[in-house]
């Protein structure tokens, strides 16, 4: 493998910026036939002349313009680095990468990671989504930054990362205004042998609705049953069934999707986190995240 002598470039970078080799001994604080020397070994190195001379100058050759673009890119990299690590504001997006968990709303993604949005500092967010084993994976190898979920990492984890509570609230039962039901009977006697879209099997929420409606005594008909909750409100829209979804995005649901409220019920309660691989929270989009969830969203 050939490597390049980080060391070489930087004395060639500064004289092709400063123009002369003498000006730039001044700034390394060198002596000039150091400097001279350390940029034949470059140009031995790269196999090509970096400078001609012009009178008593130094001009750069054609390759020497090319190296001295991509000089110009790293030492630029290099300084953000520095201050990325020491904390100061670099002017380039901080990347901010997200899982989230499939059985999470979209909804509830979109409002919980907003916050990041609105930074002093500008910030690009990466998500993906997959299930949350797959997710807290990721995040242990430090390929995430953190993961938005339903629920906590279990007991079973094998790497050691940290829940951070954001909230939990309530749920809303909505239908389509044209879907026939026997509204006159009440809620939740409502749902009785009426069409239902369930979560997927092992979510948190088919389990929670699955015991309040033992414990309400009543039996929806199950017509449905979904992955992704973005596609069970879709069929919700179309009139296949009612469905419940967080209390917290009622008005999204409605304006989205035009449904209506049949009823809600604290019995049926979402928790939502977010996971990461560090007890403290550091990273400065998911403190805003966590802040704002906590004192606005759920507050």
């Amino acid at each position: 493998m050939e490597w390049l002598n980080y060391h070489h470039l930087l004395y060639f970078w500064v004289v092709a910026r400063e123009g002369s080799i003498a000006r730039a001994s001044q700034e390394l604080r060198l002596a000039q036939p150091t400097i001279s020397g350390q940029i034949r070994v470059l140009e031995e190195a790269l196999g090509e002349k970096l400078f001609a001379r012009s009178g008593r100058n130094l001009v750069l050759t054609e390759v020497g313009r090319v190296v001295f673009g991509y000089a110009e890119e790293i030492f630029k990299l290099g300084r953000e680095l520095q201050d990325t690590v020491k904390g100061r504001p670099t002017g380039r997006p901080l990347r901010f990468v997200v899982g989230v968990a499939d059985v999470l709303p979209k909804l509830i993604a979109h409002r919980l990671l907003e916050p990041a949005l609105h930074l002093a500092d500008p910030v690009r967010i990466v998500c993906n989504e997959d299930k949350p084993d797959k997710l807290i994976a990721e995040l242990s190898l430090h390929n995430l930054d953190m993961v938005l979920s339903d629920a906590p990492a279990g007991a079973g984890t094998k790497t050691k990362v940290y829940n951070h509570l954001l909230g939990e609230c309530g749920s809303s039962i909505f239908a389509a205004p044209g879907l026939a039901l026997e509204t006159k009977r009440g809620f939740p006697a409502v749902l009785d042998g009426a069409p239902f879209l369930m979560p997927g099997e092992g979510t948190t929420l088919r389990r929670s609705l699955e015991q309040w409606f033992e414990q309400e005594r009543v039996q929806p008909r199950v017509v449905g049953e979904f992955d992704d909750s973005a596609l069970m409100k879709v069929f919700g829209q179309a009139g296949a069934g009612a469905l419940a979804a967080p209390s917290v995005i009622e008005k999204e649901v409605k304006d989205q999707f035009g449904l209506r409220v049949l009823g809600r019920t604290e019995a049926v309660r979402e928790r939502f986190y977010a996971i990461t691989a560090e007890r403290r929270i550091k990273n400065p989009a998911v403190a805003a995240i966590a802040s704002e969830a906590r004192e606005k969203i759920f507050g």
